[in-house]
């Protein structure tokens, strides 16, 4: 295969990816999907292995690329067939993505596959917005091992029920638009694979592998060889457990050796998670490392090497609770991987950014007409020898818009009476690190409402004398909240977040 025909594969994959994003966000009903794009699109081989993926979500698409292989070798698939899955523990990241995929047959030989994750705000968890304050898996929501749900183009109505008819969800929507986006890639994939032959396609794909690793290895020689060690540390649990560590050790010769042995074990509350999460946001901080026309692909990151001691905060085992640990804990090992490397590029490598997603959960199951909500909100981006730190913008491992404004109050009995940078908040430094953002909610319904936070107790750091963010704080009414909730709110109370900012790069 040539450059040029290489190119364009890599291209035509990449946009059935997009188109298959483009589709489920104008399908889907939630604001979730449609506004907040709290989505992930990607195309498989036929062994599980990624090949293509668009400019979705970091912390989807590199837990899927780890956990692929183990859900379709462990299927017998059938064309016609779709499979969803949310367990964490078995290919998932936490309860309310819900993932479905679904086989390519051609000429009834299995010839690839198509997926889609997408964040369900009602799962069926014991609080609204299916992000509680839990101890245990169960208390997330429905768990959903690997499941064929669709066998010859037809809905397997019992499957499909325990999807659509968890209490206060209305949801039959969103996972018809996964179904939809997901046929659609499989009508784009297929008239490629057809046109070239299941061979040539194959070829193609080991031809992309390739050519991702030789990009990878040429970014990866630029890290001088030898061991670099970083921790950093979580807020707390929930649960009354603080400063809990995330050590990793990597080791860069001619592979790239991420260890978190020191890590601390896992916890009671949900900031613990599962692998493919851990493998996630290592692999988004190697391909930040890479250039952008580095295909993402298996062969991408075939030069990483991950482990984790079984039962540590990022390789939790059942049943431990995993709801923050995709959000909160996926985005500290971002920053513990990224300190670990200052010392070996500290030209290159930022500040720490805000280091948590800020997750608002909420509503109301007992209203006359039931309600969630959920989304995170973006801070402060770390800044770096080149730049100042970027405002208000979500960073690293989500990539998420906010709820508009017009979207949330039109759907939901909430005002938002405050919607601002929060000014000075970033680090100071010879560059600045972003500011944070200050969002403020009036409640026009009582309601129960859950936050998961990081980043409260101390804020991101700076690099090479830059100072550190602020910390983020949060209030009900003037009253300090701490980093990890659950309360209850009357009509005309007010909930305030002020996000982090992130690290300031350089002494002033």
């Amino acid at each position: 295969m040539s450059p040029i025909e290489l190119a364009i594969f890599i291209s035509r994959a990449e946009a059935i990816c997009a188109e298959m994003g483009a589709l489920l966000q104008r399908a889907a009903f939630s604001p979730n999907i449609k506004d907040r794009l709290d989505f992930s699109c990607a195309l498989f081989d036929c062994e599980g292995g990624l090949f293509a993926q668009a400019a979705h979500i970091p912390v989807h698409l590199g837990s899927m690329a780890f956990a692929m292989a183990s859900i379709v070798n462990n299927t017998e698939w059938q064309e016609g067939d779709m499979l969803v899955v949310n367990d964490p523990f078995l290919g998932g990241t936490h309860l309310p993505d819900v993932t479905m995929i679904a086989p390519l047959f051609v000429a009834g030989e299995l010839a690839a596959f198509v997926a889609n994750r997408a964040h369900h705000a009602n799962i069926g968890a014991i609080a609204p917005g299916s992000m509680p304050l839990s101890r245990t898996l169960e208390e997330e929501g429905l768990i959903i091992p690997p499941t064929i749900f669709m066998r010859g183009s037809k809905i397997l109505s019992e499957e499909f029920s325990k999807l659509t008819e968890l209490p206060g969800a209305d949801s039959s929507g969103d996972f018809a638009a996964q179904i939809s986006a997901n046929r659609a890639g499989l009508m784009r994939l297929g008239d490629i694979v057809e046109a070239m032959g299941i061979p040539d396609f194959n070829h193609a794909i080991s031809a992309m592998n390739a050519y991702g690793a030789r990009l990878a290895a040429a970014a990866l020689s630029e890290i001088p060889a030898g061991e670099y060690r970083f921790t950093d540390l979580m807020d707390d649990n929930g649960f009354g457990l603080q400063d809990i560590a995330i050590s990793v050790t990597i080791t860069v010769g001619d592979r790239i050796k991420v260890d978190f042995t020191g890590t601390s074990a896992q916890v009671e509350g949900n900031i613990n998670c599962p692998l493919s999460v851990a493998a996630a946001a290592v692999f988004y901080v190697f391909r930040c490392l890479m250039p952008d026309t580095t295909p993402n692909c298996a062969g991408t990151f075939s030069h990483i090497e991950l482990t984790a001691p079984l039962g540590c905060l990022v390789n939790a085992e059942r049943p431990a609770a995993t709801a923050a640990g995709n959000v909160e804990t996926s985005m500290r090992i971002v920053d513990v991987v990224l300190g670990a490397l200052v010392p070996a590029l500290p030209d290159r490598i930022p500040a720490a950014s805000q280091g948590t997603m800020n997750n608002i959960a909420m509503g109301n199951h007992s209203a006359p007409v039931a309600w969630d909500y959920y989304e995170t909100v973006g801070g402060g981006m770390g800044a770096s020898k080149m730049s100042h730190g970027l405002s208000a913008v979500q960073s690293h491992m989500t990539n998420t818009l906010n709820t508009p404004i017009e979207s949330l109050e039109s759907h939901y009995p909430l005002r938002v009476t405050e919607y601002s940078i929060r000014r000075n908040s970033g680090g100071m430094g010879q560059k600045m690190g972003g500011d944070g953002l200050v969002r403020e909610f009036l409640f026009l319904e009582p309601a129960e409402v859950t936050l998961l936070t990081e980043r409260r107790h101390r804020g991101p750091w700076g690099v090479a004398g830059g100072e550190a963010g602020q910390a983020g704080v949060q209030s009900l009414d003037g009253e300090p909240l701490p980093a990890k909730a659950n309360f209850t709110v009357a009509v005309g109370q007010t909930l305030r977040i002020e996000t982090p900012g992130g690290g300031g790069f350089g002494e002033k």
